[in-house]
């Protein structure tokens, strides 16, 4: 038997069990990855979410204090009435407010409307964007 010289370098081995790790380790990055984009999104949904709900109370408690003063006799400005029926609005946020319709006589009330509307202009998307091929 011819006896083989071996140089002085010899190249990793990469068995299955190594190629089983890089990928488990590549896996778990991915992973982790998109965990945390996960996470900044649901903290942004958060956020937002917090804001809309802070500015919706804001709102009510404006109406509600519009409807305390109409208890006491006063008009406040803003507010329209056709006999003892009061009309007004509460900003909630610049694309919508807080309607309110009520019954005001002699301290007594009804509300009749509270309910919130969008006032910002929506337009219709007209064209879907189809992939021509190109």
């Amino acid at each position: 038997m011819a006896k083989r010289e071996r140089s002085g370098f010899a190249p990793p081995a990469l068995g299955g069990s190594s190629l089983l790790v890089v990928f488990a380790v590549l896996c778990l990055t991915v992973f982790a990855l998109l965990s945390l984009s996960t996470v900044r999104a649901d903290s942004r949904l958060g956020e937002a979410s917090a804001k809309a709900v802070t500015q919706y109370y804001g709102a009510d408690a404006q109406a509600q204090e519009i409807l305390a003063r109409l208890r006491l006799g006063e008009q406040p400005q803003g507010v329209e009435n056709s006999g003892d029926i009061y009309f007004y609005n509460c900003e909630i946020s610049p694309t919508q407010e807080l309607v309110v319709t009520v019954w005001v006589k002699d301290g007594d009330f009804e509300i009749y409307e509270w309910y919130t509307r969008a006032t910002g202009e929506w337009t219709p998307q007209d064209r879907i964007r189809v992939w021509n091929g190109e």
